[in-house]
């Protein structure tokens, strides 16, 4: 059991879903149930503000940072609680997203009651760094990294609007248009491919099994490569995906290539775009994150 000296809930007021409810019902949940905790409301006022707010509460002390967000908004203040390096720190999202896939995969119980119980757990993190030497810049992610079709998708999604219908529209959409990418992989050489996804969990994009076998806290993460190939076969493994799963994936702790062209990259949701001959290593942070719930 772990003691916090105070719980700080981080969320968007402009969210179109329910985040301000639900931090709101939350802080008035454990203002009752554990009020010798202080519980501060931290509202986000622009984009990458939840890394900032993150990083500053987790700057000293013994705090519990909570994220009601989806995943895109954990993933910042994951990065920002990482960067900020006071292994005190707790994590916590409560799903307040569109997909909310690392809710999903690791919740075990309602939050709140996770909270006042105070058991915590560990779990890796995917940890991503872009270039070499005194010019490299580390990412972590709590769920997966992908780049091909899964960040085209996403971009195409933020364009058109989140929602059932406008989500199949914009998939259509981009598959339609979709080009392969080639990556110079360490060791293996050159390889196009239509997606590669790292994955810390067994499942992304609400519908889609990644894995039988994968778990946020085994020390490795499964590597699901799609290599270039006719499009029908892309749907195929879409379909198969949502319906039966991917089954047995390859694992590592390790992957390293180059990127050729400018190549963007989605982080549990987050876009970044890497440049043209730029060195990349993904690797896992094993046990990197505190977390309950």
């Amino acid at each position: 059991m772990v003691s916090f000296d105070r719980i700080v809930v981080i969320f968007n007021p402009q969210s179109t879903g329910e985040a301000p409810q639900l931090a709101e019902e939350l802080s008035n949940t454990l203002a009752e149930r554990l009020p010798d905790v202080p519980v501060q409301m931290c509202p986000t006022e622009h984009a990458g503000h939840a890394r900032e707010l993150a990083a500053q509460a987790a700057a000293a002390g013994r705090p519990l940072i909570v994220s009601v967000s989806g995943d895109g908004g954990y993933n910042e203040v994951v990065d920002g609680v990482m960067h900020a390096d006071n292994p005190e720190v707790v994590c916590a999202v409560l799903a307040a997203g569109n997909a909310n896939d690392h809710r999903r995969a690791t919740g075990r119980r309602p939050l709140a009651d996770a909270i006042v119980e105070g058991e915590v757990r560990r779990i890796d993190l995917l940890r991503l760094t872009v270039g070499d030497g005194d010019d490299a810049h580390t990412r972590y992610a709590h769920s997966y990294i992908g780049l091909g079709l899964t960040p085209i998708v996403a971009i195409d999604l933020e364009k058109g609007g989140k929602g059932s219908f406008k989500e199949i529209l914009s998939v259509v959409r981009t598959f339609a248009k979709f080009r392969p990418f080639t990556i110079d992989v360490q060791p293996g050489g050159r390889r196009s491919v239509d997606s590669l996804v790292f994955a810390n969990i067994p499942e992304m994009a609400k519908y889609a099994t990644l894995s039988e076998s994968g778990r946020p806290d085994d020390g490795r993460f499964e590597v699901i490569t799609v290599p270039h190939t006719a499009k029908w076969r892309i749907l195929g493994v879409a379909v198969k995906a949502a319906t039966r799963g991917l089954g047995p994936q390859p694992t590592a702790r390790h992957y390293r290539f180059t990127t050729l062209k400018p190549t963007p990259m989605q982080l549990d949701g987050e876009i970044i775009t890497t440049d043209a001959a730029t060195p990349v290593c993904v690797d896992i942070a094993e046990g990197a994150l505190a977390t309950l719930g």
